[in-house]
């Protein structure tokens, strides 16, 4: 008989894949733009643009000293990783959970291998309408934001289905 743990490997692939999705479309832009490129995608809507984020979420803490940052992030970077990773992979972990944090997990580490080989995040999706302009973002952040939002849906789907 197979080990439990052997059945969960598969789910590997994605946090692999997020990782490899992210770091194959950081390489492809940092290999065709100079920093601060434009490259209008649809006009009006949406950019490609090379940008660098020295902070985290929005640009928090990028004015912080180089020292302070880099240990704030390998801190961060570390414990989201291992109570991902660990949540990831444990049993039991419901499939739509399993599905969250390994987004999350897979964001996590292509952000975090960024800071540790750039000292930044490369970040080029870049939306904007009139005047209403977001921060541009880049794939690690997507498989974040997407495995957060299915991961509060999953929380509230198990919330209300629990016994009162």
């Amino acid at each position: 008989m197979k080990p439990a743990w052997t059945t969960r490997l598969p789910w590997l692939i994605l946090p692999l894949v997020s990782l490899g999705l992210d770091a194959w479309s950081k390489a492809a832009i940092l290999a065709r733009f100079q920093p601060g490129e434009v490259k209008p995608v649809i006009p009006g809507f949406f950019n490609l643009t090379l940008g660098f984020n020295p902070g985290a979420v929005f640009g928090s803490f990028a004015n912080a000293s180089d020292g302070l940052r880099m240990a704030l992030f390998l801190v961060v970077g570390l414990l989201a990783v291992l109570y991902f990773g660990y949540e990831f992979l444990k049993a039991g972990t419901p499939t739509l959970m399993r599905w969250s944090y390994g987004l999350i997990l897979g964001g996590a580490l292509g952000n975090s291998l960024d800071r540790l080989t750039r000292g930044s995040v490369v970040d080029f999706l870049d939306f904007y309408y009139g005047d209403w302009h977001y921060w541009t973002f880049n794939i690690a952040d997507c498989c974040i934001v997407c495995g957060a939002i299915l991961l509060g849906l999953t929380l509230l789907i198990h919330w209300r289905n629990a016994p009162r």
